[in-house]
């Protein structure tokens, strides 16, 4: 291990440290959080806490240099510690860091004891206290880090009581008095130590002992705190005094033993979490257990593996029953289910009354004063299991099923989920080898996948694979992709993931089952009631009622309040029902239904926000649910973004099913949230399906306008040659047909294009045709979008003068008009003209107005250009700090949104400012990113932006690399024809 805070701060794998007091401090913080970011506030509350330094910010740039040499001195790689524009953090291996080390040893630990080997599980409970040096992080003042550091304390007390609860069980209480007696000295008020240390005494004759270790404590917490002893050592030190001496509760019985659980299975993978929450709950007193979950999750496998586990707790009867709740037989009556279990316990036949009270009552009588474990596997309902549960607290009651049983009184619900990827490729491993496994990990990952993380699923795919052993892990993969019936490969013998929901599905009504079938023709993730009720042509009331019913019975989860989702599986199983040849139509119409209100919804919120394109939004048929559009449409921005994942699948839905005009509709109804929200690789694939679908349906409008549409996100990724090749063949269309409207919007559209590629007289002689065309046609709106390109256009060309009056004149028309997006993007752009004239105190106030606006309409691509800008101005007044704060905020933004370009471009002012801050070496690394970014993108403004700043990195120590790198940045800017190219002729000019 190269660190160490299990104890004071260790560097290096040996007994060497970092003596710096701020150094110490950051680098504690750091490993505190491994493999996360710390954000840089964060970091400087640790250090300065209440009364922070103006210069805490290079202060803290300085300890992580200093760091970085330290690291270096003891033969460890600077670059552990990374930096990010979000703060810093360390990148270390995970054996690395005790602390890391000791948290694996404690699940390895509690896995063992709810596994019952306690053999093994005091070998890691005591390897991984062993690592323990003294308080964590011992010598550092920081509160910040004392209070992590707490933590890890508060970790390793909880540890030890788990591994001496072990240890006592395992007979060893002789060799724990010693260590325990000085543990509870040194916490006096940590009860369950003391109780420890109580069991341990009686249990080898010092009844004596332990009862003043009890008066002791109970004299502690009277004059400490004032409170009486808990509940528990209260109990303990009766027990005590009565001289029970039993440590684990198994005391000598005159009855039989009864022992009737299924076996555990061996390969019992994943649920350790849960298992070991599960096990904790019974033992503070939970003594009903309710597990619930969808078809071959593994509620029988975990319930079984909880009683196994707990056997030693209960041992005078460890019961099972199979109430078939959900299988081919008839479920269990209770009068059945209780003469099975009377069987177990030997009642003779004879003896079993006829009577179902009769029964009930002798089931009790048989289970009084016996501490007993009752499994009740796959239960139908509450009704079937109340009648079978005994009185009294000496007994546990597992109970499994597929549905949600309300109304068993003091039952604890539990929800099984499906195992998460690393679980299930684990317990695939376990079913056709390891080592198969570890060959092909990518494919596994797949295939467990493709299961949806189901145990059911991926026991019985991987049994076609055991016995396959020719076969590639890949193989099943591609049979998974590739099968029109994907469900069928999930069966062996009677056992059949699809028989499993066909059982599940029988048990609820028959509008359910329609519901459920009409629900998995939905293409998405997730759903809310709206979507069920135009599916299932009912009102919403009568819809939730359904979906309730769905969800008690596991067919549909509800994955937060109001939203819905089918597991990957049981949607594969809804849509092979509704897929049968006598319900094509109930297929068809849903699938319109579908289509149609997610068109007119997208469709009413985008005429909301896209005020200038509106008329492009052409909607031929009239919404079958309009009491629905409306309600939803309502929710607005928030509807999109939440739907966004949906649509292109909608618009595939939409092709494939012989939907041509919701097709190319739906897709442009979504491509305002698409473009905004920076989701840019879908809206070309939704563009591109409804362009093909457009051309079959001969619509030339339709055509042009997808075109268009689809040139945005080329553009915004950079792509300027391809966005400008489709606008062309827009503006063909439009020109032909004769959509003056729309012919004005795509010449501006391509002027905005061609001056992103730095191609300046081309974007001016589009924009003079657009301006001429609004204004023959006096449409103010058009008119200011063309003013408010051109001075972006201007600016970048240098030309500052008549960029203001541009500006000036937008800005204007924008009030005129009274939009307050347009005048937020005018009053930004007069911001950034006057500040290129040297105008600094007007143009601040100018953009500290246009990033308000920015922000109240949500605008976080303008939001993020205003920032830059101000951050610009900030560096150049000796602020460094200050900017790389704005423009890490900018950079934020621009991700958002998915700008590649503008994320460059933030990176190159971030980097500039973090230069003048003195940082070096996190400067070259930023610029060497955009380098790298700008190599896959049409900007030879940023990249040269970059040569740039890498010489200025390099002047003072380099300065023919940095020439160089002057040289290769000029030669682009000239190319371009950037302003720029006067400040690196004069960089290179210094540099002579």
């Amino acid at each position: 291990m190269r660190f160490g805070i299990l104890g004071p701060l260790r560097v290096g794998g040996g007994e060497s440290t970092v003596t710096a007091g701020r150094d110490r401090i950051v680098l504690a913080m750091l490993l505190l959080r491994s493999g996360r970011l710390v954000p840089v506030d964060e970091l400087v509350d640790a250090v300065w806490e209440e009364r922070p330094p103006v210069t805490a910010r290079a202060q803290l740039q300085t300890c992580v240099s200093r760091l970085r040499r330290r690291f270096t001195e003891l033969g460890l790689v600077p670059e552990t510690i990374v930096t990010d524009p979000a703060g810093y953090g360390v990148r270390i291996a995970p054996t690395d860091l005790d602390a890391q080390v000791f948290a694996r040893g404690l699940d390895a630990a509690r896995a063992a004891v709810a596994a019952g080997r306690l053999v093994d599980a005091r070998t890691e409970f005591r390897a991984a206290l062993s690592l323990w040096r003294g308080s964590a992080l011992s010598g550092i003042p920081s509160s910040s880090v004392r209070r992590r550091a707490q933590a890890l304390d508060e970790q390793r007390l909880t540890a030890l009581e788990e591994c001496v609860d072990v240890e006592l069980r395992l007979g060893q209480a002789t060799e724990l008095i010693e260590e325990l007696t000085e543990s509870v000295d040194r916490h006096p008020l940590r009860e369950r130590l003391r109780g420890q240390l109580m069991l341990a005494l009686s249990s080898v004759g010092r009844q004596a002992d332990a009862l003043a270790v009890y008066r002791e404590g109970r004299r502690f917490y009277a004059d400490e705190l004032g409170i009486e002893p808990g509940v528990e050592l209260q109990e303990l030190h009766q027990r005590v005094l009565a001289g029970d001496l039993a440590l684990t509760g198994r005391e000598t019985r005159l009855v039989t033993p009864v022992r009737s659980l299924p076996r555990a299975i061996g390969d019992f993978t994943g649920r350790q979490q849960t298992l070991a929450r599960l096990i904790k709950d019974v033992e503070a007193g939970a003594r009903i257990q309710l597990i619930d979950g969808m078809a071959g999750s593994g509620k029988t496998t975990l319930a079984v593996h909880i009683a196994t586990a707990l056997a030693g707790d209960y041992p005078d009867a460890q019961l099972y029953i199979d109430l078939h709740g959900h299988s081919e037989r008839t479920p269990l009556t209770p009068t059945a289910a209780v003469a099975t279990l009377l069987r177990q316990f030997g009642v003779p036949a004879e003896r079993v009354p006829t009577s179902q009270d009769d029964r009930l009552a002798l089931w009790r009588s048989e289970l009084a004063g016996r501490r007993a474990l009752l499994l009740l596997d796959n239960a139908a309902t509450a009704d079937q299991v109340i009648p079978l549960l005994p009185n009294g607290s000496q007994c546990l009651i597992l109970i499994t099923s597929r549905r949600r049983l309300v109304g068993v009184d003091e039952g604890r619900p539990s929800s099984l989920p499906v195992l998460d990827t690393d679980e299930a490729v684990e317990l695939l491993g376990h079913v056709v080898g390891v080592d198969r496994v570890a060959a092909e990990p990518e494919a596994a990952t797949e295939v467990v996948r493709r299961c949806g993380h189901l145990p059911l699923a991926i026991r019985l795919a991987g049994a076609r694979l055991a016995h396959r052993p020719r076969w590639r892990i890949a193989d099943l993969a591609e049979r998974l992709v590739s099968r029109r019936d994907p469900l069928a490969e999930f069966e062996a013998g009677d056992r059949s993931v699809g028989r499993a929901f066909a059982l599940s599905y029988a048990q609820v009504s028959t509008p359910a089952q329609r519901a459920f079938r009409l629900l998995g023709l939905h293409p998405g993730v997730r759903f809310d009631n709206s979507v069920a009720a135009v599916l299932a042509e009912l009102p919403l009331t009568d819809v939730q009622d359904l979906l309730d019913e769905l969800v008690d019975a596991h067919l549909v989860e509800e994955s937060e309040l109001g939203r819905y989702r089918l597991h990957d599986l049981v949607r594969e199983y809804a849509r092979s029902l509704v897929a049968e040849p006598d319900r094509a139509d109930e297929r068809r119409d849903g699938i319109e239904r579908l289509l149609n209100h997610h068109l007119h919804v997208a469709t009413a919120i985008a005429r909301e926000r896209e005020l200038a394109s509106v008329h492009t939004l052409i909607v031929a048929t009239e919404p079958l649910r309009p009491d629905l559009v409306t309600l939803v449409a309502g929710q607005g921005r928030a509807w999109l973004d939440e739907n966004l994942a949906a649509w292109t699948a909608l618009v595939r839905l939409a092709e494939s099913e012989g939907f041509p005009r919701y097709c190319w509709q739906l897709a442009r109804a979504c491509w305002y949230a698409q473009f905004e929200g920076g989701h840019l690789d879908e809206l070309i694939e939704t563009h591109t399906l409804g362009l093909r679908a457009a051309e079959e349906l001969g619509d030339d409008r339709a055509v042009a306008t997808l075109l268009n549409y689809l040139a945005s996100a080329h553009y915004r990724l950079g792509d300027f040659t391809m966005s400008i090749r489709v606008m062309k063949r827009s503006l063909d269309i439009f020109r032909q047909l004769g959509l003056r409207h729309e012919h004005r919007k795509t010449l501006g559209n391509l002027g905005t294009a061609y001056a992103a590629n730095f191609q300046f007289r081309q974007a001016r002689e589009c924009y003079d045709a657009a301006r001429a065309l609004a204004t023959r046609m006096r449409d103010k709106v058009a008119l200011a979008n063309e003013l408010n390109n051109l001075t972006m256009t201007l600016l970048l060309w240098g030309r500052h003068d008549e960029a203001l009056r541009t500006a000036r004149r937008h800005l204007g028309i924008a009030r005129e008009i009274g939009d307050p997006r347009r005048i937020g993007n005018a009053l930004g752009h007069l911001g950034m003209v006057r500040h290129r004239m040297g105008d600094v105190a007007p143009a601040g106030r100018l953009l500290r107005v246009a990033l308000r606006f920015k922000r109240e309409l949500g605008a976080r691509f303008g939001e993020g250009e205003v920032l830059n800008e101000i951050g610009m101005m900030e560096r150049e007044a000796g602020r460094p700090g200050r900017a790389a704060d704005l423009h890490r905020a900018a950079l934020v933004a621009m991700t958002e949104v998915g700008d590649r370009i503008a994320q460059c471009g933030s990176r190159n002012l971030l980097a500039r400012a973090i230069l003048e801050q003195g940082d070096v070496t996190s400067a070259l690394d930023l610029y060497r990113r955009v380098l790298a970014d700008t190599t896959k993108l049409s900007t030879h403004y940023e990249r040269a932006r970059a040569w740039e700043g890498i010489a200025r990195c390099l002047a003072p120590t380099d300065p023919a690399a940095a020439c160089e790198h002057l040289v290769r940045a000029l030669a682009l800017f000239r190319q371009i024809e950037s302003p720029d190219q006067h400040e690196a002729e004069r960089l290179l000019a210094e540099l002579g």
